[in-house]
């Protein structure tokens, strides 16, 4: 596959050597195996380390959805639904997936990058030696790291987007926030919040899992080690892509329609 840097064979190989690194990482995900300074040290690269970049992208998205939005709703006089819109837009969709889009492009990359060259200089081969095993090592930490710090950064990405939301609504509508936050809190409830955080604990696992295995998996030189990178950053966005399809068609839809039917 050419956007893959790989055929088409060979990616479906990784693809089950990832799903099977998904099993054992389940089946290992607990602290008291893993080493709590790994954790710390990859919590850190996946959160605070990440959080400008989260903070400045969920900004301008929420100004940029706000203008292409709100001048619509004021042409059908609906004043008092941008809030609610703009708010089930931001927790349902565009603060999980853009989350996990960043930490995938940011992070996902230097997880493969880091771990392939440890691969193709037979770093890991030194770990068997050493009798350290490099599920333990290195996948369980940054999978621990991503499950745990997404969901933080999707709550930061969702506030401030809607405060940009707010303040542009101000600024250049003349809508008082009042008037936005009233619709809002009127639309959202808690199941928002639990679905949304939820899906970022999937995507994090998905992701995480991801990197990890195309690192583990890269044979050759220097080149594999780019041409993995590119392939598991691709990969990883195709991946949050359709389990954000199939997250929001069994949350927002079956139900939504089985809470109706009771």
């Amino acid at each position: 596959m050419f956007l893959l840097k790989i055929n088409l064979f060979e990616w479906f190989e990784k693809l089950i050597a990832a799903g099977n690194l998904s099993i054992l990482s389940l089946s290992s995900l607990s602290f008291s195996t893993a080493s709590y300074n790994r954790i710390v040290e990859q919590m850190i690269v996946v959160g605070p380390e990440s959080l400008s970049i989260s903070i400045i992208t969920a900004f301008f998205i929420g100004m940029v959805f706000t203008l292409q939005l709100v001048k619509e709703f004021l042409y059908l006089d609906a004043t008092s639904l941008i809030g609610a819109i703009l708010s089930l837009a931001f927790i349902r969709e565009l603060s999980p997936v853009l989350t996990a889009i960043i930490i995938a492009g940011r992070i996902g990359s230097s997880f493969t990058a880091e771990i392939a060259t440890m691969k193709v200089t037979e770093q890991i081969d030194a770990l068997y030696l050493l009798k350290t095993d490099p599920l333990l090592y290195l996948v369980t930490p940054r999978v621990i790291a991503c499950v745990t710090m997404l969901p933080i950064l999707n709550l930061i990405f969702l506030f401030t987007s809607l405060a940009s939301s707010i303040f542009a609504c101000f600024i250049f509508y003349n809508i008082h926030p009042w008037i936005f936050l009233k619709s809002a809190f009127m639309a959202l409830s808690y199941l928002d919040f639990l679905k949304s955080l939820l899906k970022t604990i999937v995507f994090g696992f998905v992701l995480s899992n991801i990197s990890c295995s195309w690192g583990l998996t890269t044979v050759g030189g220097s080149k594999s080690v780019g041409q993995s990178t590119t392939s598991s950053v691709v990969t990883s966005l195709l991946m949050i892509f359709v389990m954000d399809f199939i997250l929001s068609y069994i949350m927002f839809n079956q139900v939504d329609s089985a809470i109706k039917s009771l």
